[in-house]
């Protein structure tokens, strides 16, 4: 049996299907394909980078249910404009962008405090629409956590999406000024104000440093005579001075 003649320069080996399909798609190749009509390939990228961007709806929102409804706007918004995706950043920090879009738009909408319920480690909501992959905090910590993110919660959406995308996701301040769609100079005011606003709240939780024991009396030389106590002159003795040194015996 013959085959097709073999461009030179290239091997004859058979390709090895199996060794071929263990290499991942980038995300720029799994968006190119869900453009062209492969349904299975935005929800491969939904999967790959679902835990940063839930945590990021979480604590931007700071509320499961609002975060939830908020990260699905951010999907469902993803997925009709990925055709519009020009590739100016990484995929990633594209769909960051849409995901804090959809929550500031949220939190304005609201025009109320967001309720701040503990993290319960579970791997879905409620609704079951949206699983919630924010790790349970260890018991003892649950009251810091609760006060964090009551705290973060006073912060103005601006300033609290910088802080979470920089401070608490750990994102450089580039990428973080592209998804936000500001100057980098903008990232850094608005964080270096929320940290400041934080920094009041959270006043109560720095470690306090030990407390420095004041000298007591065994730490200084105790004179032999007291400037208060003057030796008597002449050898007279006083009555008090006697009754004193009886009292002093007394308490021996």
């Amino acid at each position: 049996m013959t085959g097709l003649p073999v461009p030179e320069g290239t091997s004859s080996a058979p390709v090895d299907e199996a060794t071929e399909q263990l290499v991942p798609l980038t995300d720029a190749e799994l968006l190119r394909a869900h453009v062209g009509g492969d349904r299975d390939a935005f929800t491969q990228l939904f999967h790959r980078h679902r835990d940063r961007l839930w945590a990021v709806a979480l604590r931007t929102v700071g509320d499961r249910e609002d975060a939830a409804d908020a990260l699905q706007d951010a999907l469902l918004s993803a997925h009709r404009a990925a055709a519009r995706f020009r590739g100016d950043a990484a995929v990633t920090t594209w769909l960051h962008r849409i995901v804090v879009n959809a929550c500031l738009d949220r939190i304005r909408r609201r025009q109320a405090h967001p309720t701040v319920p503990l993290p319960d480690g579970s791997r879905t909501d409620e609704s079951g629409r949206w699983p919630g992959f924010e790790p349970a905090a260890p018991v003892a910590d649950h009251d810091t956590a609760l006060v964090v993110q009551q705290a973060l919660a006073q912060l103005p959406a601006e300033q609290r999406a910088a802080i979470i995308l920089v401070d608490v996701q750990g994102y450089p301040v580039a990428e973080v000024a592209v998804m936000l769609g500001v100057a980098e100079g903008t990232v850094k005011s608005r964080c270096a104000r929320g940290r400041a606003r934080l920094a009041l709240i959270l006043g109560h939780l720095r470690p306090r440093g030990p407390a420095v024991p004041a000298p007591s009396r065994s730490d200084k030389p105790v004179p032999s005579v007291t400037a208060g106590n003057p030796p008597p002159v002449g050898g007279v003795r006083s009555g008090s001075g006697q009754s004193g040194r009886d009292g002093i015996q007394e308490e021996k």
